[in-house]
């Protein structure tokens, strides 16, 4: 038996003697990125247990290699390891890439850091996950309003946008995870379709950057980015609780995420917020309720060669109306303006009646990104956004809960971007983009339609380039075009149509001169063909940049601009379009001075904005119109002019010392009406703020803060105050919609203390005051400040637990 055994074995070992094991490996690892050798990495040979290195070209060679699989784990510093397995039949020659930028897969941004800019010579704004859980129960332009340059448009205290220097709306467009939001942002009162809880960063972008995402982007870009997964086995989230006094409110939200370390990735986050009646200090803010909803949820795959992603958001958001904002009949809207306070105050409640609106909002996005050796990155996305927005009047009868406005608008989204980043010095990106929308208006509401059915169709292409001239010297440059149909079907009533002289102008554009008993339906169709170019250059010296840019945008009229025919019940006011209104031009010359070291980081930024054929929105001559039961309202009409805006925005963080900190950031512009020599209608007066910081790491992270907001009153503004008699005393009174309200100046305090509840888990416990000593005032950019003072004090308090 043991005589069978042993030949068995030296059968064995004279097969594994006579196995050939003379086969040579010869390796060359080079940069993915860039095609340049990678030096001395280690190479760890799994079926021999033994390591090796890379020479200085990149190459190395394994010898003594026997018929098979053969296994490799190569590791670089600030590369991403890489396994790779060959099967062995003979000599092999293998040519193996690493990626050696690998901070583009797992960075982690700091706020100044040059590295992850979206623009390189443009001032830049970058908000940081810390700051915006700050702001969990507020709005995306709450938050960016802490920018100078930065203002809010307010329609009472629930509706808000964002202003950049002096511009909003279509001209500031919103990129949320690489969509732009279709939203109905034309319309003044439409607030962003955004939850703040759902971001990790918010970045302000300027100059040639902009143009990578739209050329109407005259305002700039707000780009919204999710929270980020890395590569790496890890479950995390956490849950953020939220009360305030004022409106005895209180919001939720919570997020988890869970990554693995070969790439793959899942997470989800939801809120709700649900506030009753605001209060001024005076007395209550009738039906400035909020009901809000939202939930978002991502999955892919992440490498650095290769990777997708899978995005869904939706959003329920019901905002009651300020009640004053509605009245009866013009003696009430007169007395209303002039008595100082709302003409409806009720006791508080968390019930939200007419006038009210609600918008649901869907997002769905497919993301797939490409890199290519020795070349760049190709992303291909697609998005759709459906966008319902329902807004409800005092109604009665038959018609009593049934909206007002019903528009429904969708968006089909296609792009495509190559970034060429093999070269340090020059990085060149292309891109096209297509986007069909379809707008329709439900005219089951009964009431004429404020915007008409439209389609409409983007087409837009573009480059972008960045040359590193040498450390000290960068240059940035962008060409984009844009093309714009807009295809709409508008009814028109026939004192409206001749009111404006359409008749005399717009007679080919009539469909049905009857379709109804005084009204007519018209085929309005406009194109649009848009260049747009952007230039930067910047200088480094020492601890001093400077930088210059120039921008030449153009941007097509949006549909309320052109078509908007009646009573706007957000804004309590009539609107109407014009038809003759052309696209705007933007020439924009800005520049920008930074100085920072270890204590000081300051910018000042002088800019300068000619907009030929600049659209606005202003009280008309007839002054105030009766909408039936509705009751009286302001009317104001789309109008067009030469506008010059200028001004200059500073910005300062100062270490006092390890512990404190002092923050102030300043904006002052002016805002010009060339075409009639007066200024500017709502532009943003003279403002700034100022923060001194306490924070002590040693006392749980112990956290104290003041804030001072001073806003200047506004100066410089037209005269639309118009005389009005009154028709049950027959007395004529001057109604005045144009001076703006006094200056006023806040105080806000902050704080907060963190302890440790697990091993990686903390909880953060907040307290904050809002208006600390309860100043009454009203805010010249808000669209209700005829009708209310703003909200008063507010306590706040704020959980947040980490997991």
């Amino acid at each position: 038996m043991f005589r069978y055994i042993g030949l068995l074995s030296l059968a064995f070992t004279c097969l594994s003697f006579g196995q050939d094991c003379n086969y040579t490996l010869l390796g060359e690892l080079s940069d993915f990125h860039d095609g340049t050798p990678i030096v001395s990495a280690t190479i760890y040979i799994k079926e021999t247990n033994r390591y090796i290195t890379s020479d200085l070209d990149g190459k190395f060679k394994i010898e003594n290699l026997c018929k098979g699989k053969l296994t490799l784990t190569i590791s670089h510093i600030g590369c991403e390891t890489k396994t790779v397995s060959f099967n062995i039949s003979g000599d092999t020659f293998k040519a193996i890439a690493l990626e050696h930028h690998i901070e583009q897969l797992n960075e982690v941004s700091v706020t100044g850091s040059k590295t992850n800019r979206e623009s390189k010579t443009a001032q830049q704004a970058v908000i940081k996950a810390k700051e915006i859980e700050g702001f969990s129960s507020g709005s995306l332009a709450n938050i960016t309003e802490t920018i100078a340059g930065v203002s809010a448009l307010n329609t009472g205290n629930n509706i808000v946008k964002p202003i950049i220097h002096g511009l909003h709306s279509s001209r500031v467009i919103t990129m949320q995870n690489g969509v732009r939001m279709q939203d109905q942002e034309w319309g003044l009162e439409h607030a962003p379709s955004v939850d703040v809880n759902a971001l990790q960063e918010i970045t302000l972008v300027k100059g040639a950057s902009a143009l990578m995402y739209s050329g109407d982007a005259i305002g700039g870009a707000i780009v919204l980015k999710p929270v980020k997964t890395y590569n790496k086995d890890s479950l995390f989230g956490r849950t953020i609780a939220v009360y305030d006094s004022n409106n005895r409110g209180y919001s939720i939200s919570s997020s988890l995420f869970k990554s693995y370390e070969k790439g793959w990735y899942i997470g989800g986050q939801g809120s709700y917020r649900r506030f009753g009646d605001s209060k001024a200090p005076d007395y209550v803010l009738s039906n400035t309720g909020l009901d809000f909803k939202a939930f978002s949820f991502q999955t892919g795959y992440r490498s650095f060669e290769e990777s997708f992603n899978v995005y869904y958001s939706y959003l329920d958001n019901e905002i009651g109306i300020l009640s004053s904002a509605h009245i009866g009949g013009i003696d009430q809207f007169i007395e209303s303006i002039e008595s100082g306070q709302p003409a409806t105050i009720r006791d508080f409640t968390y019930d939200i009646r007419d006038p009210r609106q609600r918008i649901r909002h869907h997002l769905a996005k497919v993301e797939y990104e490409r890199r290519f050796s020795k070349l760049g990155k190709l992303t291909l996305q697609y998005d759709y956004q459906r966008n319902q927005r329902q807004e409800f009047d005092r109604r009665r009868g038959d018609f009593k809960g049934v909206p007002s406005i019903d528009l429904l608008l969708q968006t089909h989204g296609l792009q495509s971007r190559f970034l060429f980043d093999s070269n340090e010095r020059v990085k060149i990106q292309a891109g096209l983009q297509s986007q069909y929308q379809d707008n329709f208006a439900d005219p089951a509401t009964g009431v004429f339609r404020l915007i008409p059915d439209f389609e409409r169709l983007d087409m837009g292409a573009f480059i972008l380039s960045e040359w590193k001239l040498d450390n000290d010297y960068l240059l940035e440059g962008a060409i984009r075009y844009d093309y714009n149909h807009i295809d709409a079907q508008k009814i028109y009533r026939d004192f409206r149509w001749e009111e404006r002289g359409y008749d005399q102008d717009f007679a080919d554009i009539i469909v049905d001169e009857n379709i109804a008993p005084g009204q007519l339906l018209t085929n309005p169709v406009y194109d649009f063909h848009n260049i747009s170019i952007a230039i930067g250059a910047k200088r480094t010296i020492g601890n001093h940049e400077i930088a210059l840019n120039y921008s030449l945008s153009n941007r097509a009229p949006n549909p309320s601009e052109l078509f908007s025919d009646g009573l706007h019940q957000s804004v309590a006011r009539i609107e109407v379009g014009n038809l003759r209104l052309g696209k705007e031009t933007a020439n924009q010359l800005s520049a920008t001075y930074t100085y920072q070291n270890s204590r000081i980081n300051l910018s000042v930024e002088p800019y300068i904005n000619r907009i030929d054929n600049y659209i606005f929105i202003a009280p008309t001559e007839l002054g105030i119109r009766i909408i039936g039961q509705a009751g009286a309202f302001l009317e104001y009409e789309f109008l067009a002019t030469d506008a010059l805006l200028y001004g200059v925005d500073f910005n300062l963080d100062y270490s006092l010392s390890e512990r404190l900190s002092f923050k102030n950031s300043t904006a002052f512009i002016i805002g010009e009406d060339l075409d009639n020599n007066e200024p500017l209608i709502d532009m943003p007066p003279i403002n700034t703020r100022n923060t001194i910081q306490y924070q002590n790491k040693k006392w749980n992270n112990l956290s104290l803060g003041l804030t001072s907001d001073f806003f200047a009153m506004q100066n410089n503004f037209p005269n639309y105050n118009f005389q009005y008699t009154v028709p049950s005393t027959g007395e004529d009174v001057l109604v005045d919609v144009s001076t703006p309200p006094s200056s006023y100046h806040l105080l806000h305090f902050n704080s907060s203390i963190e302890t440790k509840l697990f091993k990686k888990s903390t909880l953060e416990i907040g307290f904050n005051i809002q208006n600390v000593f309860n100043i009454n005032y009203r805010n010249y950019l808000n669209r209700l400040r005829f009708f209310a003072d703003e909200v008063g004090r507010n306590f706040q308090i704020q959980l947040k637990f980490n997991y």
